[in-house]
């Protein structure tokens, strides 16, 4: 496939999935805003670390620094653009990147949170698609250095899902598919709206818990506390999403409406649910460095995406006159440890 490829936005999943494509003999340009990363990966290569060692790839793709994106003009032009920005910075970096677009080049959305459509009105819906990182965790810990903290071909499940915003299985989806095949497992789905929401589900009931209580994706889910909270948060996205006619896929490996039911007092459904979290958590699949994205952010001091996932839950929930309290609570909490007036602890989730 002579596809020129652009990843905007060099990050833990990004970084990880450009750079194995590059590995795997793609034409990969990585373009990201942070000098250093950019300068490591120039020097040294970009290190994409796995839970075994054999997963160890060090990877070398073509790379640019924003202040150096106008160097795209001297080249062929773009056949697939990924966007793989935090969700604040989808619009600048979707306009950025369209100039430098074929007639026939596309923008995936490969990122959290529902960004097709804010992509789609800078390029239109006819070059929007998506993609999912459906259950890869990773972290870009250093410049030049990616971890990936759960296991590569996990067992029963596709790691990525790509869709086209209309649901039909046309040509160019299905060569995506097989171009990221090549990093990991992955489904091209008619069902991308359905997979967006589970997926918002699944960051909705995990970023922001790890954000404010400043725990690991492994210690969010022992303490009982959590858990509770946790599930509530889980029933209440699967709830608002079934509201709004999405096909709900599986939710972090739970079903869907299991876990809702759970969420609301069913007792049965609460021992399965917690059964499969605590054997999640026990896995010899996750890494220890495992730690979802917000509360990586809030480490780091950043600007965390809490607006995106739980407020986007928030604003359709009151929109159609669902519950959706626990989220108003973790959005408060979230917000308060990010802005300095608290630390990190599990006490914000307690009081929820």
């Amino acid at each position: 496939m002579d596809k020129r490829i652009v990843v905007v936005g060099a990050g833990a999943i990004g970084g990880y999935t450009g750079g194995n494509l590059a590995h795997n003999g793609f034409d990969v340009t990585l373009v990201d805003p942070w000098p250093e990363h950019i300068e490591a990966i120039r020097r040294d290569g970009l290190a994409l670390e796995g839970v075994t060692p054999d997963e160890f790839v060090l990877a070398r793709p073509k790379t640019l620094h924003l202040t150096e994106i106008q160097h795209l003009a001297k080249e062929r032009p773009i056949d697939i653009a990924f966007i793989s920005m935090k969700s604040y910075d989808t619009e600048w970096a979707t306009m950025m990147i369209r100039q430098y677009l074929a007639p026939s080049g596309y923008v995936v959305s490969l990122q959290n949170c529902i960004n097709e459509e804010r992509i789609a009105q800078i390029v239109g819906w006819g070059k929007t698609v998506g993609a999912i990182a459906a259950i890869l965790s990773a972290e870009l810990y250093a410049p030049g250095k990616i971890r990936r903290t759960g296991a590569k071909n996990p067992p029963g499940h596709e790691v990525y899902r790509v869709g086209e915003v209309h649901g039909r299985l046309t040509k160019r989806i299905e060569e995506l598919g097989t171009m990221i095949r090549t990093v990991d497992t992955c489904k091209v789905t008619d069902n991308l709206w359905g997979e967006r929401w589970s997926k918002l589900c699944v960051n909705g009931m995990h970023n922001g818990v790890s954000a404010a209580s400043g725990l690991s994706g492994n210690d969010i889910r022992q303490d009982e506390r959590i858990r509770r909270v946790i599930i509530k948060l889980g029933g209440e996205g699967v709830r608002v999403g079934q509201a709004l006619g999405y096909k709900l896929e599986d939710i972090a490996g739970q079903d869907a409406e299991k876990l809702a039911r759970a969420a609301e007092g069913d007792r049965a459904a609460l021992d399965e649910v917690e059964s499969l979290m605590l054997a999640l958590r026990n896995s010899q699949q996750r890494s220890e460095h495992q730690r979802p994205s917000m509360g990586q952010d809030m480490l780091k001091g950043r600007r965390t995406e809490i607006d995106f996932i739980n407020g986007v839950i928030v604003e359709r929930g009151r929109a159609i006159g669902k519950p959706v309290s626990t989220h108003e609570k973790l959005i408060a909490a979230v917000k308060k440890v990010e802005l300095g007036h608290a630390p990190p602890s599990p006490e914000h989730l307690y009081a929820i």
